[in-house]
């Protein structure tokens, strides 16, 4: 399998190079040359195979022989060690939890998978590699879990500081080992932008590559829930919609590359915070990218989404097309905490404010009845703690997960500008 540049003024490459690059050197994001569809025999039959089995289906082609069998489907074991559970919510809607890995957010799957892949590309390699990623709050604390103690592989972890919750930031400064954080001076964006700028950069970039969704080994991956999903509401014999909290909408462009695998999905609804880069430009076409503004569901705070290329580019560029299969909405913090309330109210489900937003998607979209709905819960509430127990009448137990942290010492570098990070990564 090849990967081209998104920017279209790089030359072609392998799985491997386009894993351990992260970003190509005209900047833009890899994407695969080709997409082919999975058999309609294993799609109609897909309640008699095992995660694991659906997980090799969906990715081998991706990676193509460039990892053996039997180590590919190694990694996928030792990734999907965690269950995907559908919880029904009300009639017509369930959510999709994602937080049952180790860090309790959708993006251990991802980064345990690329940790274990970038392993073993590197493995014969004598130089040491960075993984350099930036995150507005779940992403730093899967990749500091999915990378701790890989040989030959230091991670920096760029974060925006007072701008993730203080369970999230415990994740991502206090491993140490092969983990080091930098507080950034900023909001995601500017960790984004800082990232990017490293790529570029020939006196650093030879030994950098990226852990963020813009790495395909990150991304791809997230297909695996969308399968999970559909092998569990099969039997209702309704049109699947999914409503995916969206900030860099990595998550929700591999639900649309599950889509064109064949997976039987109605309609997709990308539901978003106040920071409205795509709602925006669902309604008058013209992309402008904004600086992010900080919310209550601080994982999706991002003003320019990377991956939203990638959903563009699954539809052929054309905005009317797009609009028949993707939806995209804008919710208020008040909005979202109000949701948080008549959720638990109604059925006793504690939603983070992620998935309330998620839920707020599935009600502007307006199921009808031969539809079902799922929100995809991307963290657990004990993530946003402060915001839940202000929000609902709970109280919300720490899970054995975040208890191994909580206590930790924080560790992290200060940082202002990219110079700073420039002379941290030449030392």
């Amino acid at each position: 399998m090849n990967y081209y540049s998104l920017h279209h003024k790089s030359p072609k490459t392998t799985f491997k190079n386009a894993v351990v690059e992260g970003l190509a050197k005209d900047r833009g994001i890899y994407f695969p040359e080709n997409i082919t569809p999975l058999s309609k025999d294993f799609i109609e039959n897909i309640e008699n195979y095992t995660n694991n089995e659906i997980a090799y289906e969906a990715i081998k082609q991706f990676v193509g022989d460039e990892i053996p069998t039997e180590k590919l489907k190694d990694i996928i074991a030792n990734t999907l060690t965690f269950d995907f559970p559908v919880v029904p919510v009300s009639e017509n809607i369930g959510t999709l939890e994602l937080f049952h890995g180790p860090t309790m957010a959708f993006k251990d799957v991802g980064a345990k998978f690329m940790a274990q892949c970038l392993e073993y590309f590197n493995k014969k390699n004598k130089e040491e590699v960075t993984v350099l990623v930036a995150t507005s709050g779940d992403t730093g604390g899967a990749v500091a879990n999915g990378f701790l103690g890989a040989k030959g592989i230091n991670v920096v972890i760029l974060y925006p500081s007072g701008k993730v919750s203080d369970i999230q930031e415990k994740q991502l400064t206090t491993l140490g080992q092969n983990i080091t954080a930098l507080e950034v001076d900023g909001v995601f964006d500017d960790c984004q932008d800082m990232v990017k700028t490293a790529f570029l950069d020939e006196e650093i970039t030879k030994t950098l590559t990226s852990a963020n969704s813009i790495n395909v080994a990150r991304w791809l991956p997230q297909m695996f829930y969308f399968f999970f999903a559909y092998k569990q509401l099969k039997k209702l014999n309704k049109e699947i919609v999914f409503s995916v909290p969206s900030g860099n909408f990595g998550n929700i462009c591999a639900g649309i590359m599950a889509q064109k695998l064949g997976l039987p999905v109605k309609h997709f609804v990308a539901s978003t915070n106040v920071n409205d880069t795509v709602p925006n430009f669902l309604k008058d076409g013209v992309y402008t990218p904004k600086k992010s503004k900080a919310t209550i569901s601080n994982a999706m705070d991002v003003g320019n989404p990377s991956n939203f290329i990638r959903i563009r580019e699954l539809f052929n560029n054309d905005l009317e097309t797009l609009k028949n299969a993707f939806s995209s909405f804008s919710f208020s913090d008040d909005a979202t905490r109000a949701k948080m309330k008549e959720i638990h109210k109604n059925s006793g489900y504690v939603a983070d404010p992620h998935g309330a937003v998620g839920y707020l998607g599935l009600e502007k979209y307006n199921l009808n009845e031969n539809e079902y709905g799922v929100f995809l819960e991307t963290a657990h509430p004990v993530k946003f703690l402060d915001v839940v127990e202000e929000t609902l009448p709970v109280k919300v137990a720490i899970p054995p997960q975040i208890q191994k942290v909580i206590n930790n010492n924080k560790v992290a570098i200060k940082t202002s500008s990219y110079e700073d990070l420039k002379r941290f990564l030449q030392q």
